[in-house]
């Protein structure tokens, strides 16, 4: 639970709406593992806390929700949600699934602008990394992904990964400050993934999008899983099984 604070909490209301708010400061704090898993968030506390009504907060809530990083009880009110080892290989699952498809049809259409917003986010990621700051490069991994994949224009696609990337940016997290040459591989793999799409190799692209997603899977099951859902033996999935059927 949330305790008293001495002063005010402010929120990051540049560009938000109070609720957009809300949201974004307890994202981050679920996230960075601020809020720890089956932790209840106190809808009272919460709102003397940001110095708003009760509304917002409420609406804060199932907004993450709808991203599963809470659940909602109706005696308990909002749980930061505690994910399973079979719940991480599903999410990882779904995006070695969508992500790929995604990139392969977002390569051809890309433009320069779309290449160098690219530029720019992971410039911003590499510093991050240089200075230990998890919360920026938490975002600045998931803003990446997404700009090269919403040059697609498979919207529908894009919310869902976009949900599929906030469910599985705290375990991303985890396994980048944990596993050994964790962030040396995303840094390596990400500036390959940019170079696919320079030169326009789609199925490069894709390819090392499946292998990305894989790699981060199967560390978090070594990682994280649980004693009593016994060994994980996570299945790598081939390009085939990424490519869409039709």
């Amino acid at each position: 639970m949330i305790g008293p604070v001495s002063t005010r909490a402010k929120l990051p209301q540049f560009r938000q709406t109070v609720t957009g708010a809300a949201v974004a400061e307890l994202r981050r704090r679920i996230l960075s593992g601020a809020v720890a898993a089956g932790e209840a968030l106190r809808q009272d506390a919460l709102a003397k806390e940001f110095g708003i009504s009760r509304i917002p907060i409420r609406e804060a809530f199932h907004q993450l929700a709808a991203e599963g990083l809470v659940t909602l009880h109706p005696h308990r009110g909002a749980v930061v949600t505690a994910l399973s080892a079979s719940e991480i290989a599903e999410l990882f699952d779904l995006r070695a699934m969508l992500e790929p498809d995604l990139i392969r049809r977002a390569v051809p259409q890309m433009q320069p602008s779309d290449i160098t917003r690219a530029e720019i986010i992971l410039a911003d990621y590499d510093a991050a990394i240089r200075n230990g700051d998890l919360d920026a490069y938490g975002e600045l991994n998931t803003e990446y992904h997404l700009s090269l994949y919403q040059v697609a224009g498979r919207q529908q696609t894009l919310e869902l990964v976009r949900v599929l990337l906030a469910n599985t940016d705290r375990y991303t997290r985890v396994q980048l400050t944990m596993s050994d040459g964790a962030t040396a591989r995303a840094k390596q793999e990400h500036a390959a993934l940019l170079e696919f799409c320079r030169k326009g190799d789609a199925e490069g692209a894709a390819l090392l999008t499946l292998n990305h997603v894989m790699a981060v899977r199967q560390d978090l099951l070594t990682l994280l899983q649980p004693e009593e859902d016994g060994p994980a033996e996570p299945q790598a999935l081939t390009a085939a099984d990424a490519a869409p059927s039709s």
